[in-house]
């Protein structure tokens, strides 16, 4: 159903040299699509699947004023779902973005949201999981708070393609606003809890939410 990459990307010493440098030819290049982009209209909140599979929704998770306005998403979805008959649960964030023209509203990452509220990593890795629509490689946290601990899958996911890492969705970020004239994006995070079953069946039971959720979440979000 899913593999897991423990291989890590490991930064060359030269690598750093060439960051200032990957970032003003993304500056450049997206400043000279800023002229003629024309962003999708936003997915409407009502068209969000309730149920997909065995998942069905259990409840919205308001997201507070304050969260929402640094988040600066043009629509937010926050909702758990459980599924059946195994009465697991699972929770999604979906934050999706109309335009990233002039770098104020991009997706938070949550490499940077989660230690900022007080989640420590443990494991940082990627799993693949396969979909009726195609394999896709996202990201895994396994974090903990206290005596708590989740696992967190997310990715970044365009009308083009899925992205794990933050710097290949700058890339792309940049190549799709000259080829497509928009830079419309959305952050999908999904979390669930261990149990008796520990990391692994957590992201056993995340890894099944993702399949089932992808093909429905591309149906949604703008082509």
């Amino acid at each position: 159903m899913f593999l897991i990459d423990r291989k890590r990307t490991r930064l060359r010493s030269w690598a750093g040299g060439l960051v200032p440098v990957f970032l003003f030819a993304q500056m450049f290049l997206i400043h000279r699509a800023a002229g003629v982009e024309r962003p999708p209209a936003p997915p409407a909140p009502d068209r969000f699947p309730l149920t997909f599979g065995r998942w069905k929704l259990f409840r919205s998770d308001p997201i507070e004023a304050e969260v929402a306005a640094e988040l600066r998403a043009d629509r937010l979805v926050s909702q758990t779902y459980i599924e059946t008959p195994g009465n697991s649960s699972a929770s999604l964030l979906v934050a999706w973005f109309q335009t990233q023209q002039g770098g104020a509203r991009q997706p938070h990452s949550p490499k940077v949201c989660l230690p900022g509220g007080g989640w420590t990593p443990r494991i940082v890795d990627e799993v693949t999981v396969d979909t009726v629509a195609g394999p896709i490689t996202i990201n895994r946290y396994v974090v903990d708070k206290n005596l708590e601990s989740a696992v967190v899958l997310y990715w970044y996911q365009t009308s083009r393609r899925v992205i794990a890492g933050e710097w290949p969705a700058k890339f792309w970020l940049a190549a799709d606003a000259l080829r497509d004239k928009r830079s419309d994006t959305a952050l999908v995070r999904v979390t669930t809890w261990p149990s008796r079953g520990g990391d692994q069946a957590a992201t056993t039971v995340a890894a099944e939410f993702v399949r089932e959720l992808y093909p429905r979440l591309r149906d949604y979000l703008p082509k």
